[in-house]
């Protein structure tokens, strides 16, 4: 998608603070962040919202969980907690329309969200 900020970001097109690359799965900081960590955790490949995925793309979707944890263990929280939060379509929030998980973490989150 030539268009996508967050596939720009992916190849490099478009400066970002990177933690995690494994050239299928990209963690960088959000420019707006909402927690004191806050990290979007993308795919690599282009898939617009959560609607767009198929059972072959099940794999790909645990890759950003376990690349959370990873950085999340990285980061020294992962002890104290974190949340992950994927959101599909405007209403839940989703402004970028590249799949992607939030992580916050670094103090403590209320609930319900939203």
């Amino acid at each position: 998608m030539t268009d996508c900020i967050f596939c720009k970001i992916a190849a490099g097109e478009i400066p970002a603070a990177k933690l995690y690359d494994d050239g299928e799965v990209v963690v960088f900081r959000d420019i707006n962040p909402e927690a004191p960590i806050h990290l979007l955790i993308i795919p690599r490949r282009h898939i617009p919202t959560l609607n767009d995925l198929t059972e072959a793309d099940a794999t790909l979707i645990g890759r950003l969980y376990l690349a959370g944890q990873r950085v999340a263990a990285e980061l020294g929280v992962a002890e104290r907690g974190y949340r992950t939060v994927i959101n599909c379509n405007r209403d839940a929030g989703q402004i970028v329309f590249h799949v992607h998980m939030h992580l916050l973490a670094g103090r403590e989150l209320s609930w319900p969200p939203g």
